[in-house]
């Protein structure tokens, strides 16, 4: 038992001296560094050269950033807007002003219109029979597969029910 008491007691011993090693280690080089400055330089340029590295550092951060920053936030804020115009989403246009609202808002709008674009407008596809929009100048002759063409002009009526005439009593 005294042999393993021994053993912790050198050690520990051992550790400390490590310590204390890597703690002379660590003054001995700030010491060099306090004596010898001209190894410390605070930048590779140096008069007119610094001058004007600080200038062109503070053009851009107080002008290019900013605007960079704004259109970055603005074209991802009207994603949505672009996501369900090529889905041909029937409420695109609110789905653009909830983007446009979201922009004066801080972006807090923004998750619901993102959300809205990816939906399927199912109370649409109940009343017209279909879940896109075909009003943005696409071809509308084209149905996407799933659903039904909707007759909106008295030119798609089928030409067999409009020349069909309709007998009178008499």
């Amino acid at each position: 038992m005294a042999v393993n008491s021994q053993r912790r007691r050198k050690h520990r011993g051992g550790a400390r001296l490590g310590l204390l090693a890597r703690a002379g280690l660590s003054g001995a080089l700030a010491a060099l560094a306090l004596v010898w400055p001209p190894l410390a330089h605070a930048s590779f340029l140096s008069g007119e050269a610094l001058d004007t590295a600080a200038d062109v550092i503070a053009w851009v951060a107080l002008i290019i950033i900013p605007v960079v920053g704004i259109v970055v936030f603005w074209l991802v804020h009207i994603l949505p807007e672009k996501i369900a115009e090529k889905k041909r989403h029937p409420q695109a246009k609110a789905i653009q002003v909830l983007c446009l609202l979201s922009l004066v808002f801080g972006g807090l709008l923004w998750p619901i219109a993102w959300l809205w674009a990816y939906t399927k407008p199912v109370l649409h596809k109940m009343a017209y029979g279909t879940d896109v929009d075909d009003s943005h100048g696409h071809d509308a002759g084209e149905a996407p597969d799933g659903t039904v063409p909707v007759l909106t002009a008295e030119a798609e009526v089928p030409v067999r029910a409009a020349a069909k005439p309709t007998q009178q009593g008499g």
